[in-house]
């Protein structure tokens, strides 16, 4: 037999054996899926996933429902958006990492929930007007930077953050798990407030309103005598305030607040309407 032949036979041979092995490894790669590290670098934060037991408080103090439509910024490998489409909602996770959204959608289709869907973005881009809760697990930095755009959500959108705070925007609620004793066992409730601030007309009063996040603060002039607002709180919506020995409560609906004051059990119905 030709020398130069067995050569070419063997170096094909050779060939072939290498191009098997790397196509074999390829498929092994798709088949197992990217795998993350806890501490990688991303665009903003290094990737660290939720507890499970953080999650699930997070979510209790949301007081989520199959009604709600939640966006989790920054979603990693999709955990806490599979989590909540596990309770019925329709859910939404925004990350930047290409390889997480994909293996987001690979451990959503493991689980089996078809209403969890994840997208490769930018979260400070990305539109959030349909979000009833926003969770997260950032940084204190970026929350801040985040927190013009969350206030101007609707009134009463919850937003939920692991471990991290929103700088002087106050939370509603702060909750500690038992678990993980040294880290990552605090979650915190911000409830969108209405916009209040302002002067507002009741019947010939005029009530003047500060408004700093969900706390307000001001005074009601009434026939030229000026009271203070103690006690004044914005949930969503909902707002209540004390004047006096009056608790006013009332929901507020645009240019115009409908509610009842009440004075040791004598109620009496208020309308506000604001003045340009």
């Amino acid at each position: 037999m030709n020398i130069k032949f067995c050569i070419r036979r063997i170096v094909s041979l050779i060939i072939l054996i290498l191009l098997s092995i790397n196509l074999r490894s390829q498929n092994n790669n798709n088949l197992n899926g990217f795998i993350p590290e806890v501490g990688q670098k991303g665009k903003d934060v290094v990737w660290v996933p939720s507890p499970p037991e953080l999650i699930s408080a997070m979510f209790s103090m949301a007081k989520l429902t199959p009604d709600d439509y939640v966006i989790d910024l920054g979603s990693g490998d999709g955990r806490v958006v599979i989590f909540a489409a596990k309770i019925g909602a329709h859910a939404l996770g925004i990350e930047y990492n290409d390889d997480l959204v994909a293996l987001s959608v690979r451990n959503a289709q493991k689980e089996g929930v078809s209403n969890a869907e994840f997208i490769e973005g930018d979260l400070y881009k990305c539109d959030l007007s349909k979000a009833t809760v926003i969770t997260m697990f950032l940084l204190p930095d970026i929350n801040k930077k985040l927190r013009p755009k969350l206030l101007e959500l609707n009134p009463g959108t919850r937003i939920v953050s692991s471990t991290f705070t929103m700088g002087d925007w106050i939370p509603d609620k702060e909750v500690k798990t038992e678990e993980n004793p040294n880290g990552w066992n605090t979650a915190y409730l911000w409830i969108v407030p209405a916009k209040v601030e302002g002067a507002w007309k009741i019947g010939s009063d005029i009530l003047t309103i500060k408004q700093s996040y969900q706390v307000i603060h001001g005074s009601l002039n009434s026939e030229g005598r000026t009271s203070s607002i103690s006690h004044g709180k914005l949930t969503g919506s909902g707002i209540t305030f004390r004047i006096g020995k009056y608790l006013y409560a009332g929901e507020v609906n645009g240019e115009k607040m409908i509610g009842t004051k009440d004075s040791e059990g004598e109620k009496s119905d208020w309308v506000a309407e604001r003045m340009h």
